[in-house]
């Protein structure tokens, strides 16, 4: 599958899962992604830098459009870390860390992020409002309480399997709660 294909499936993909979460301007789109998965081979083997650039690419063309927040989950070897921008750390008050990603320490679209946001910084955790999950990446540490899995158009991007989650307030009360006397 070519790098247009896959840009135009991560495109569609980010642009359902806004319309379908209601995420508004100003909230958070947290990605994971092992372009190795995308391309076909095991997670953490195989990763494409000019794959990572084509899917940024997109998602930060469907993000600015919307006025969302893009937060980019790093690998397993700089513990799920972010990469995000300065304004949205600000925004929300997350701690930044001291590393820089590498495709092989980090990621492919960990690194692809890193050169291509605008004040890109590493922070250690977040609380978004919704993720895409390309690969099993597990971004599930990433969402707010309470995530709805959303079953998108698309099951996959190129040959990874895609995971959709957006989130709500947990649902306190109700005509099913129960209150002890």
């Amino acid at each position: 599958m070519h790098t247009a294909e896959i840009a135009a499936q991560v495109t569609a993909a980010a642009q359902e899962l806004l319309q379908i979460g209601a995420v508004k301007a100003g909230q958070v789109l947290v990605v994971g992604c092992s372009t190795s998965e995308v391309i076909g081979d095991k997670i953490g083997t195989a990763g494409s830098m000019k794959v990572a650039e084509a899917m940024f690419a997109a998602l930060i063309k469907v993000t600015e459009a919307h006025g969302v927040f893009l937060a980019i989950q790093c690998c397993e070897h700089l513990n799920r870390a972010l990469v995000t921008t300065r304004d949205a750390a600000e925004k929300y008050g997350w701690q930044e860390v001291t590393v820089r990603p590498v495709q092989h320490a980090g990621g492919a679209m960990a690194t692809a992020a890193y050169e291509n946001f605008v004040e890109p910084i590493i922070v250690e955790a977040i609380s978004a409002h919704a993720g895409l999950d390309i690969g099993q990446t597990l971004i599930c540490m990433h969402l707010k309480r309470v995530a709805v899995p959303v079953r998108l158009s698309e099951s996959k991007i190129g040959e990874a399997v895609l995971t959709a989650a957006w989130t709500r307030p947990p649902l306190i009360g109700g005509e099913r709660a129960k209150y002890p006397r």
